[in-house]
């Protein structure tokens, strides 16, 4: 039986990029952006270690082993975190690695190359420190999108 391009282009649904694997993304960028927040700026922050969106899950979300930072075997359930560490941003399901930033006034603006294991990408984000142990992180693209991240003391 032979099927006409037109019936499989009907029959295909169109990709697109769905909200959990954009916060996913977004998720790995925070640290990401972290780090070149603290490389960028003398007065900035360390903002290598640690962080989620839920400062109540720091304990479900990360663990040490070998005494370096990793997330646990269900991390992904709990929480959205990062590990920060130099220009290497670590989640749950990406790795990201800075590639520039500059600074736009109060806001660190970054680029980061993110890989999931199949594909690469590059990300822009901006990061704003709100606070001693907190961070906002904001996108634009593909929707607006504005979340704040605790620091876990681990």
């Amino acid at each position: 039986m032979f099927v006409r391009a037109e019936e499989t282009r009907l029959a295909t649904k169109p990709t697109s990029i769905y909200p959990e694997s954009y916060m996913r993304t977004f998720n790995l960028l925070v640290p990401l952006i972290l780090l070149v927040a603290q490389s960028s700026s003398s007065q900035a922050a360390d903002l290598s270690g640690a962080w989620t969106d839920d400062a109540g899950a720091c304990a479900k979300v990360f663990t040490r082993k070998n005494d370096k930072l990793a997330f646990t075997q269900d991390a992904d359930l709990h929480a959205g975190g990062l590990i920060v560490q130099g220009r290497q941003i670590t989640g749950t399901f990406q790795k990201c690695t800075v590639k520039s930033f500059h600074e736009d006034g109060s806001n660190l603006k970054v680029i980061a190359a993110c890989s999931d294991g199949v594909a690469v990408s590059d990300v822009a984000f901006d990061l704003k420190i709100t606070g001693e142990n907190t961070i906002t992180l904001s996108s634009k693209e593909p929707v607006p999108v504005e979340m704040l991240y605790f620091r876990c003391s681990m």
